[in-house]
C-alpha cells in the first residue's frame, strides 16, 4: 500500500511545509493540562484562553519558536511550609503548543481572574496577479 502525500499530488506544488507541520502538530501529544478555548474574535483574530489558576505571571513564560506558540507554566515550590489535608489546584508545570500559520502573529497576553487570554492576528495578503512573459527558445 502507497502513503498518500501532498507531495505526490502533480497539482499541489510547494505543499511538503504544511505536510510536516501537521506531522509536527500531531506528536505535540498534549495531555490536556490546562484545559483551554479557542475562540474567533473577529473574521481575521482569534484569542486562546488557557486555565491556569494558581500561575502568577512569573510562573508563566509564552515565546514563539519556528511558527509554533510554546505556553509553560512552571510554579516555584515555595509553598514547602504548608500542609495540606486536600490539594485539588493542580500545581504541575506543563508545555501547551500552537502551530501558527504564516501571516498569524502573537498580539498581546492578559491575566485575568486565572486565566491567561494570548490574542493572535491574521494579516490579510493582498491578492498578486502576475503575468508571465512567454520567451522564444
Amino acid at each position: 500500500m502507497t502513503k498518500l502525500t501532498l507531495g505526490s499530488q502533480p497539482y499541489m506544488l510547494g505543499f511538503e511545509q504544511l505536510e510536516r507541520m501537521l506531522e509536527r502538530s500531531a506528536k505535540s501529544g498534549n495531555d490536556g493540562y490546562p484545559p483551554f478555548n479557542i475562540e474567533q474574535t473577529s473574521p481575521n483574530s482569534y484569542r486562546i484562553t488557557l486555565a491556569v489558576a494558581g500561575f502568577g505571571e512569573d510562573d508563566l513564560s509564552i515565546t514563539v519558536e519556528d511558527r509554533q506558540l510554546v505556553i509553560r507554566g512552571r510554579q516555584l515550590d515555595g509553598d514547602s511550609d504548608r500542609t495540606y489535608l486536600h490539594r485539588g489546584i493542580a500545581a504541575r508545570q506543563f508545555q501547551r503548543s500552537f502551530v501558527l500559520a504564516d501571516g498569524v502573529e502573537v498580539g498581546e497576553a492578559i491575566m485575568e481572574n486565572g486565566l491567561l487570554h494570548v490574542d493572535l492576528t491574521r494579516a490579510q495578503p493582498e491578492p498578486v496577479v502576475q503575468k508571465i512573459r512567454i520567451n522564444k527558445g
